[in-house]
């Protein structure tokens, strides 16, 4: 992976860091499970959805009185999902139905809304919405002889929730993969990007 993102992620730093003084500031543990497909250039093999895991810490800075705010967190992520390379005489007699596992150490930095105006109510339920990039570092996956990884991977993420007693969040997200997590050895430009919904519980302290 090339070092663009990590120098948008030293910038975001530095500007949480410029702005932290106004903002209210809080983290906790969060847990999840995810729904994962890889979308290919060209339609030579059907893909089916796998399912994984993921745990962390997240972070949320509010800015008081207006609603929005920023999330942010550190978590590992399984993704995965089972290709059908026995529908393609290319693989058809070394491979068949191959499941994939990519490990992930997942950096999200998201934008958030968080709706609060309800003269009270909301300190048992606020509903919220977020949004932004999602930088993944492939730190281990499945072995596959026909395809090689990509070593990380940057996706857009949008997804909505719910704050329950101000303390418990439950959320939902759909992230769209920009650039690729992993191509096939032996095809010029046959590569796959990330499709992958998340359901997500964090508590903060």
């Amino acid at each position: 992976m090339n070092r663009t993102p990590l120098r948008f992620i030293i910038f975001l730093l530095a500007l949480l860091g410029a702005f932290g003084a106004s903002a209210q500031f809080r983290w906790g543990p969060t847990v999840g499970v995810n729904f994962n497909s890889f979308k290919f250039k060209q339609k030579i093999l059907t893909v089916d959805q796998g399912f994984g895991e993921s745990a962390g810490i997240n972070g949320e800075m509010m800015f008081p009185g207006i609603g929005f705010g920023i999330d942010l967190g550190l978590r590992y992520e399984q993704l995965g999902a089972s290709l059908n390379m026995g529908d393609f005489p290319m693989w058809e007699d070394s491979y068949g139905k191959e499941r994939i596992y990519i490990h992930n150490i997942q950096i999200p930095f998201h934008l958030k809304f968080k709706y609060t105006r309800f003269q009270g109510f909301e300190d048992y339920l606020a509903p919220f919405v977020f949004g932004g990039p999602t930088f993944d570092i492939q730190v281990a996956y499945g072995k596959c002889d026909a395809m090689k990884f990509s070593g990380g991977d940057l996706g857009l993420t949008a997804g909505i929730g719910a704050e329950i007693l101000k303390n418990w969040q439950l959320s939902a997200s759909y992230t769209w993969g920009m650039t690729y997590a992993l191509k096939a050895k032996v095809l010029t430009d046959y590569s796959a990007k990330n499709r992958t919904w998340d359901i997500r519980v964090t508590y903060f302290f």
